[in-house]
């Protein structure tokens, strides 16, 4: 547990810091005209605006945005001059939580300052540890901060989300980590003017940073140590940085975007977008057989009868990929991408199914015809049961013109097959078969 007294803060709330501290947390900004990005929630009168001040109403916040936007400096300009408490639900139980609310009740009866509980993380609390915060949330013991990477609709329990403001942080564009860095550069907190920063080294450095303020700073302090009071130019850039990591946590929403990507790019039969979603996983250390299983789904959805092979090669990539492993998995995995994104396709399978049990589930099932029902047991012709039943392989093109639904469906149409791949060649076969049958309209 880390606290943040007035003795270690600036007039802003912004713990003071050290100059041999990391450059990312000497430049972290002091009030909100410092913040970089995030104009939705910067516009006079906003609600992030109403909420610091001396004056500012004591309310719980939920800091919902990717890494690097700011999250950790919203919280401290929102902090103020209260007494600033930081948990990380990574290390932290209830126990941690539990002592730092009593300690705050015992201040607020001392007449002291209120204290304000950021938990750095919070989707990592179990729900137990999430309950444990709601009646010091309720009874304003603590002003709650909570920060995640996560969509707090499904990581925050209900009841602390309703008795908090959400807001909302979207990823820094490149002009905002090249004006960080810029600003970097020439603070007194920052390089103060030790280095110049070629404009090709800062867009190096943009690009590898992604949206990430904070790894942005981070590679412009190495770079800088390495051109020791010189210029930082695009080859030492290059030379001191290791390649760029991809922004993906297999947990949190980057997981759940990227393979949304992937698998509409299959559908869409785009094989170049779907083979670099692909990598980008594969690159993140993503599980190889998470990917298969979803190729084995997107094959049975997406393609179905236009190309039945296409479950075949996906099953077949699945259980190779778990023989072998990685890294060669990963060329198993582009073979069946490919060839789904490539394969015809058509979801009426997928369609047929969920209408049949739509019917079902609206109780339109009906009684099996007794000339299907089981006729193998001792009684069950004397009750009718497979009487006048025809066997399809007696009759002509192995198609008996019988009925098969129950009599509550004579005439639904479940399946009915696109023109797309081997579906054409179902299609006609189907018009026959359900003309036999007397279905066809």
């Amino acid at each position: 547990m880390e606290l943040f007294d007035s003795a270690r803060t600036g007039a802003s709330g912004v713990p003071e810091t050290l100059g041999n501290a990391p450059l990312a947390v000497r430049m972290r900004p002091r009030s909100l005209d410092e913040v970089v990005g995030q104009s939705h929630l910067l516009a006079d009168g906003s609600p992030l605006r109403r909420l610091i001040g001396d004056d500012a109403p004591a309310t719980s916040v939920i800091l919902w945005g990717p890494p690097g936007t700011g999250k950790t400096t919203l919280a401290y300009l929102v902090a103020g001059n209260r007494r600033f408490v930081e948990l990380s639900a990574v290390t932290a139980g209830v126990k941690d939580v539990r002592a730092v609310v009593d300690d705050s009740k015992r201040r607020i009866a001392t007449g002291e300052r209120e204290t304000v509980l950021f938990v750095d993380e919070i989707h990592r609390f179990t729900k137990s540890q999430q309950d444990a915060l709601l009646p010091a949330v309720e009874n304003r013991w603590v002003t709650l901060i909570g920060a995640t990477t996560e969509n707090p609709s499904f990581s925050v329990v209900g009841p602390l989300l309703s008795r908090s403001l959400l807001l909302t942080l979207q990823p820094l564009g490149g002009e905002d980590i090249a004006a960080l860095l810029a600003r970097a550069v020439d603070d007194a907190r920052g390089l103060d003017g030790s280095v110049e920063l070629e404009e090709e080294a800062r867009d190096h450095i943009v690009r590898v940073a992604g949206a990430d303020a904070r790894k942005a700073l981070t590679l412009l302090e190495s770079v800088a140590q390495a051109a020791d009071g010189g210029t930082v130019t695009a080859a030492l850039t290059e030379a001191t940085m290791d390649a760029a990591l991809v922004a993906y946590d297999k947990s949190g929403d980057q997981h759940y975007d990227v393979i949304s990507a992937f698998i509409k790019s299959v559908r869409g039969s785009d094989v170049d977008a779907a083979l670099h979603y692909l990598a980008r996983m594969v690159v993140a250390g993503e599980d190889p057989r998470f990917i298969a299983r979803r190729l084995v789904i997107l094959a049975a959805e997406d393609i179905g009868l236009a190309d039945p092979q296409g479950l075949v090669v996906a099953q077949a990539a699945a259980d190779a990929v778990s023989f072998i492993g990685m890294p060669e998995g990963r060329i198993v995995l582009a073979e069946a991408t490919a060839y789904l994104a490539s394969a015809p396709k058509s979801n009426r399978a997928y369609v047929a199914i969920d209408k049949a049990i739509a019917d079902v589930r609206a109780g339109r099932a009906g009684v099996v015809p007794g000339h299907l029902r089981d006729a193998h047991y001792a009684g069950a012709k004397d009750l009718g049961h497979g009487k006048g039943y025809q066997y399809a392989h007696d009759a002509p093109h192995g198609v008996a013109a019988q009925e098969y639904l129950p009599e509550t469906l004579e005439g639904a149409r479940y399946y009915e097959p696109t023109e797309h791949g081997y579906e054409r060649t179902l299609s006609e076969r189907l018009r026959m078969i359900r003309g036999m049958l007397g279905r066809e309209s």
